[in-house]
C-alpha cells in the first residue's frame, strides 16, 4: 500500500519560516526516551503506517530538500521515495506525479502533511476502491465539502462554497491504483484544467463512478495559519490530558478477585 504525501506548496500563509511548512514543530514526542519536536508531516506519516502503507512518496518543489534531508529513505517498516512538482499547480498534478510508481491493483493514501486530525486510526476505517475521510469543521467554506447519501455515497464535493450545504468535509481518502489512472485520464481529457481534487471527483461523479465517504472524523485542523497552528497544539494538549485521564482510570480499576 502507497502512501502519497503532497507536499510542493509554499505555505505563504504561515510564512515567513526558514524551512518548508510540512516540518513545522507541532507538538512533541519521545525518541529514545528523550523528548524532540514533531514535524507536522509526522502526524499524516504515522497515521499511514497505521493503516498499512509500506510505501511512500512525497510529491517536492525543487526548493524542499529539507524534506528529504528529514525523512531520508525510510521511516519505520516504509520504504520512502520522492517526486518533484515543478511549480505549484495544485492537488491534481501533484497527485499524479505519484502515478507512474503505482500499479493498478495498489492501494493508496493520500492526505495533506500540512494537518493535524483525529482519531489517529482514521485511514485505517477506509475501505473499497474510492473512500473520503469525513471531518467536522465550524468552517466548511474554507475546505471542499463533502455532501453524501443515506448510504455515505458521494453525491458531490463542494469546492470551496460560499455557503456549502454541509459542515462535513474531506480530510484524507483512500482509492486503488486503477481509480487513481481512471481520474488522470479524466484530468487529461480535460487539459488538466482541474486544479482542485474536489472538481475533477464531480466530473467523475458525472461520468458514472463511484465513491462513498465515512464521517469518522473527530477533529480536523489546518497548520497552514497561525490561528491554525495555535488551534493544533490545543486539541493536541486536549488529547494528552484524555489520554492521561484513560491511564488513571485503568491503574485504579480494581483487579478482579482470584478464582475459587
Amino acid at each position: 500500500m502507497w502512501g502519497v504525501i503532497p507536499a510542493a506548496g509554499v505555505g505563504s500563509r504561515i510564512q515567513p519560516l526558514a524551512f518548508s511548512k510540512e516540518l513545522l514543530p507541532v507538538g512533541s514526542q519521545l525518541v529514545d526516551g528523550t523528548e524532540r519536536p514533531k514535524a507536522v508531516s509526522e502526524y499524516l506519516v504515522e497515521r499511514m503506517l497505521r493503516a498499512g502503507a509500506r510505501k511512500l512518496c512525497f510529491v517536492v518543489s525543487p526548493g524542499k530538500s529539507d524534506i528529504v534531508e528529514y525523512y531520508g529513505g525510510q521511516i519505520g517498516p516504509a520504504h520512502v521515495c520522492y517526486t518533484v512538482q515543478p511549480r505549484p499547480a495544485g492537488l491534481c498534478d501533484a497527485l499524479f506525479r505519484a502515478l507512474p510508481w503505482i500499479a493498478p491493483h495498489e492501494e493508496v493514501l493520500v492526505g495533506l502533511p500540512d494537518t493535524v486530525w483525529f482519531p489517529a486510526d482514521g485511514l485505517a476505517r477506509l475501505g473499497g476502491d474510492f473512500s473520503f475521510l469525513l471531518f467536522p469543521v465550524a468552517r466548511p467554506d474554507l475546505f471542499d465539502a463533502v455532501v453524501t447519501g443515506a448510504g455515505g455515497e458521494v453525491r458531490a464535493i463542494e469546492v470551496k462554497a460560499e455557503h456549502p450545504s454541509t459542515r462535513w468535509i474531506w480530510g484524507a481518502f483512500r482509492l486503488s491504483g486503477e481509480v487513481l489512472a481512471q481520474l488522470h485520464l479524466l484530468w487529461i481529457e480535460r487539459a488538466r484544467s482541474d486544479e482542485y481534487f474536489g472538481t475533477l471527483v464531480n466530473a467523475w461523479l458525472g461520468r458514472g463512478g463511484h465513491a462513498h465517504a465515512l464521517r469518522a472524523g473527530e477533529a480536523y485542523v489546518d497548520v497552514g495559519t497561525l490561528h491554525g497552528y495555535h488551534e493544533a497544539l490545543q486539541i493536541l494538549r486536549g488529547q494528552e490530558a484524555a489520554r492521561h485521564v484513560r491511564e488513571e482510570a485503568e491503574r485504579e480499576e480494581p483487579a478482579a478477585p482470584p478464582e475459587p
